[in-house]
């Protein structure tokens, strides 16, 4: 497969409730990474951000995914929220081995910081980061407000990520924030997901925009609007965009994903490209469509 321009993925890729919908009725769960995978090209590892895996699950993973599939990994929040990135260096490379068989499909390691990591702490941050491998693509995601308010304090985070082509996540919650708090998961997203700005920065290689989408997949469009251009402007200077969508149940995720790129796909054909053409590929069609379509051939 020829490099992307962009990769598309979720927060996950195990979901229940995705069972008919999805991955096709009676597919076990140790099948439904391998059916992701067939239909996404990037997967937000959450799992790794509450316990580092086993080996055996790890080679699992990488049997279970094509060569062109790319991970991006959350740090344990021992390391990130625990410790806040002191005094950590042995557990960080004993994770870094254990994660050392999916090096080639590492999209991201991503640092997600607590809210209370702010300006004072950014030494810290900056130190820590010197323990990773030079070529290892590193992502981190602020929450503390000193950081979103375009002031002496943003500016000093977003010179060092520049400096030393880390990315800096964005996170988009505006459409979450705006679902009325009727239900279970939204009350829950509207408690536990940062409300902040957000800031379309790139600061390397790979942006990536954590879209937390609202529960009525139309209402969504509105708020995708502005990342209609953003995304083909980077995708143009040179740069390969990771968007990760999410709900608050996650129950439709995969189709709101495929709505949106499907939005970017047809704005990048109506838009002039002669200079810089950008081309998305069609999404394949989720399991259980294909599987359909194979049994009305016989």
């Amino acid at each position: 497969m020829s490099e992307l321009s962009l990769r598309l993925g979720l927060t996950m890729w195990s979901h229940n409730d995705w069972l008919h919908s999805f991955y096709g009725s009676g597919t076990k769960s140790s099948q439904r990474l391998e059916r992701y995978a067939s239909v996404f090209h990037t997967v937000e590892g959450n799992t790794t951000f509450y316990a580092t895996p086993s080996d055996n699950t790890v080679n699992n993973w990488d049997k279970a995914t094509p060569e062109h599939f790319r991970f991006t990994f959350k740090l344990p929040k021992s390391i990130t929220h625990e410790q806040q990135l002191k005094h950590c260096q042995t557990p960080l490379h004993s994770f870094l081995a254990t994660m050392s068989p999916l090096r080639e499909k590492l999209g991201m390691l991503t640092i997600q910081l607590p809210r209370r990591f702010g300006p004072n702490d950014l030494p810290a941050l900056q130190s820590f980061c010197q323990y990773f491998p030079k070529d290892m693509p590193l992502g981190v995601e602020v929450r503390h407000p000193a950081f979103f308010q375009k002031g002496p304090h943003e500016k000093a985070l977003n010179q060092w990520l520049l400096e030393h082509g880390i990315d800096r996540i964005i996170m988009d919650s505006r459409p979450v924030f705006a679902a009325k708090p009727d239900s279970p998961a939204v009350i829950e997203a509207h408690s536990n997901k940062p409300k902040v700005p957000v800031h379309a920065i790139s600061t390397g290689q790979h942006p990536m925009i954590r879209f937390i989408g609202h529960p009525e997949l139309e209402a969504n469009n509105e708020f995708f609007r502005p990342w209609l251009n953003k995304l083909p402007e980077w995708i143009a200077q040179g740069k390969q965009p990771y968007l990760m969508i999410h709900t608050p149940d996650n129950q439709y995720a995969p189709e709101l994903a495929v709505q949106l790129y499907a939005q970017l796909q047809q704005h990048i054909r109506q838009v002039d490209a002669v200079n810089q053409p950008i081309s998305l590929p069609a999404l394949p069609s989720f399991p259980p469509k294909a599987d359909e379509q194979q049994i009305t051939m016989f």
